[in-house]
């Protein structure tokens, strides 16, 4: 990671001393100094402990100058992996990923302003629900209920638009032979475009069955959300890292997990102490942690 050296990191811009004077125009401010040279090349780790360093500094700077600029810009830089990570999430939607990712930044810019790294809560707990919810929005309100291709989605508004001067001549709904007369289309293309138009809204779970027959809401009649599915996603993440792993911490991670010893069991297996096995709990565990929000 390549940082400034100390006393010039975002050094604020001033004059020099004593070179005031009457009819002497001050110097110009200093310009903002670089923190780091590729902010997107910084470890999780190093992101971590340089991120609560600038929010702190954050606080002392007045919003709109351009050292504040920076430092929230820099904010941002070193906290996409959030962004990309919460985005993975998404993959299966149908919408590119570039557009998630987007769309997820601006959630994660909502978090830097609006945390205060004085009420002792990691940013990462405030920014990921956060850019989580925006991408929700973002799909609430910007997509249909179901991915279409364009072609039909396009379709869609010119059958709308046809249908609606074809009613004002015609003082009634346009028939589908009319629609496709009107659209130079065939009559089989005025029909997919109605059928693609049910799919830019969906009814609600809790919405009744019309059928008498019927066994209440749809929700009842779905399965359950299984959240065992994300465990077995977080796993397949796993499985490349922990293969990374050297072969004494894979050997820690299976007598820990798998075979449940103690802390002591493991020490004494190996010949340490359970502080020493603690330690390298930890750090293995961390390496596991970064390379899952990396990744």
């Amino acid at each position: 990671m390549a940082v400034m050296s100390e006393g010039s990191t975002l050094a604020p811009g001033a004059t020099a001393e004593g070179a005031s004077s009457a009819g002497t125009p001050a110097p110009a401010p200093a310009p903002v100094q670089r923190v780091v040279d590729d902010p997107s090349a910084v470890a999780p780790a190093d992101a971590k402990v340089l991120s609560s360093a600038l929010f702190a500094r954050l606080q002392t700077l007045e919003e709109g100058t351009a050292e504040y600029s920076y430092v929230r810009g820099t904010l941002v830089e070193l906290n996409l992996s959030l962004v990309r990570y919460v985005a993975r999430r998404f993959r299966q939607s149908g919408e590119p990923m570039d557009d998630i990712v987007q769309v997820g930044t601006v959630g994660l810019i909502k978090a830097i302003d609006r945390f205060d790294p004085e009420r002792g809560v990691e940013f990462v707990t405030l920014a990921v629900p956060t850019i989580v919810g925006e991408i929700k929005r973002f799909f609430r309100d910007a997509t249909w209920a179901v991915h279409v291709p364009r072609r039909l989605q396009e379709l869609r508004l010119a059958l709308a638009k046809a249908g609606d001067l074809l009613e004002q001549s015609l003082g009634r709904p346009a028939t589908v032979a009319e629609l496709a007369a009107h659209l130079e289309i065939t009559e089989d293309e005025v029909v997919e475009g109605m059928i693609a138009r049910n799919a830019h809204t969906a009814g609600s779970l809790d919405l009744g069955s019309d059928d008498e027959d019927g066994d209440g809401s749809l929700l009842r009649r779905l399965g359950r959300h299984d959240p065992g599915l994300e465990k077995v996603e977080n796993l397949e993440a796993l499985k490349p890292l922990v293969a990374a792993l050297a072969e004494r911490d894979r050997a820690i991670l299976h007598m820990r997990f798998v075979e449940e010893f103690t802390q002591a069991e493991i020490g004494a297996r190996l010949g340490v102490s359970q502080m020493q096995v603690s330690r390298l709990l930890a750090r293995i565990l961390n390496r596991l942690r970064e390379g899952m929000i990396v990744g």
